[in-house]
């Protein structure tokens, strides 16, 4: 056993080592903060001065985490935020949760990871561990950081280790979080995938040794493609179900009866967050490197892509039996934001929305009371949530359910709206002509 891997072993079991967090956003400030509840001191890392400034005045810019639990740690002196990456020689382990976007051309984006990489290389001493959370391809870990870490002469496994963990966070959530949600690692050695074990098992209750990080990349590319495929089954469905007249949902609901060989998924507008819509398109590229075709995970990525314009079409149509045409129309976004009850607008279907029904000719505002500003470059949209008012939603056209928060009055929505295009259901049980499901 490696003089190393001891004292940094000994270290993590003790709770002397000290935790670097490259990436504060969704993934890295959950981290950030279990590590900080079970007594380590944290320094976070991020090239946002806005973020870091936030985090040590004891702020939060994520609506599920509280200001005061960042607060209290900050306070304690167990937790501090930095964009000066020189501070990374000073940790034991460093965890690494940047983004993994797609590029224009729908290929993956890695330029996080290796700004990352290169940074950690740029300081790495012996002892150190390094954690890859970042969703991505298999192979990512050992052709990227590896070498990269490598070019100094040190040697993985021996003077430093390297693992894959992928993160599972689900913004929002409160049934599962980061302390009961099980923690894959995989490492480049079997060392290297028992001192990573060792790490997470002092935040993580059940932490799963895999035999490689690329069967961890794998897995978790795995848990959201199965998500996809199956979302893409049921907006297909959805679609049918529409021409033949049945309730998809009642449908579902019918179907998830069945207490084995049945797990329900839910049809919506399109796909959002930062995995589902992203990831399985990592590994179709992947795959044309082995001359290997992945067509059922692309078909089921070009369903899901379609579904905007889907219902579109159907706001269209709606607007049509009601004598009024798209272009000029006044249009009102219900929910900006991915799913439910977040702030979240990482590949939200809602963007997508306003771009197609701008590009139409109608005129968009939204409401989310969890988004009082959106901002997205890619859209090149800069718009401010409006107020929910009787006066206020009785001049639109049409209302729109994009995203189903639990604290929009759906009664009163219909009650008072010209017309509804319900996109998740919301409307169940609520009767009433002016409601289109779509």
């Amino acid at each position: 056993m490696s003089e190393h891997f001891k004292k940094t072993l000994c270290r993590v079991e003790q709770k002397n080592a000290r935790i670097g967090v490259i990436g504060l956003g969704y993934v890295g400030l959950p981290i950030v903060l279990r590590f900080c509840e079970e007594g380590y001191k944290v320094t976070g890392f991020d090239v946002d001065r806005s973020k870091v400034d936030t985090l040590n005045s004891g702020g939060s810019y994520i609506k599920h985490i509280p200001a005061e639990k960042v607060s209290s740690f900050v306070k304690a002196k167990v937790f501090n935020a930095t964009t000066d990456t020189s501070a990374l020689s000073k940790m034991d382990a460093v965890i690494i949760c940047v983004p993994t976007p797609l590029s224009d051309k729908r290929e993956p984006d890695l330029s996080y990871v290796k700004k990352s990489g290169e940074e950690v290389a740029k300081y790495l001493r012996r002892g150190q561990m390094i954690s890859l959370e970042s969703t991505t391809y298999p192979g990512t870990t050992e052709e990227m950081l590896l070498p990269l870490l490598s070019e100094g002469g040190m040697k993985a496994g021996k003077d430093f280790f390297l693992v894959f963990s992928p993160e599972r966070e689900d913004p929002g959530r409160v049934d599962f979080t980061t302390r009961n949600t099980p923690k894959i690692v995989g490492g480049i050695t079997e060392k290297c995938g028992k001192l990573g074990v060792a790490l997470y098992s002092k935040i993580i209750h059940e932490v799963v040794p895999v035999s490689s990080t690329r069967v961890a990349e794998m897995s978790k590319l795995l848990e959201n493609i199965y998500r996809s495929v199956n979302i893409a089954l049921v907006n297909e469905l959805k679609m049918l179900c529409d021409r033949m007249k049945i309730d998809i949902w009642e449908v579902i609901e019918a179907s998830n009866t069945k207490p084995f060989g049945f797990q329900a998924f839910y049809p919506g507008p399109g796909l959002g967050g930062h995995c589902i819509p992203i990831d399985p398109f990592y590994l179709t590229w992947k795959a044309r490197e082995f001359d290997f075709s992945t067509r059922f995970i692309e078909l089921a990525g070009e369903i899901n892509t379609n579904m905007p314009y889907y219902i579109v079409s159907k706001v269209m149509e709606a607007l049509n039996s009601n004598g009024r045409s798209i272009k000029g129309s006044n249009i009102l976004i219900l929910g900006l934001a991915y799913k439910k009850n977040v702030d979240d607008l990482r590949e939200s279907p809602s963007l997508e929305l306003i771009r197609i029904l701008k590009h139409k000719g109608a005129k968009v505002s939204y409401n989310d009371p969890y988004v009082p500003m959106a901002v997205h470059h890619k859209n090149n949209m800069k718009m401010r949530s409006v107020p929910l008012s009787l006066k206020g939603i009785k001049k639109y056209d049409c209302v729109i359910v994009a995203t189903d928060h639990s604290t929009y009055d759906y009664r009163w929505i219909a009650s008072n709206s010209r017309l509804v295009v319900d996109t998740r259901n919301a409307m169940a049980g609520i009767k009433s002509a002016n409601i289109v499901k779509a």
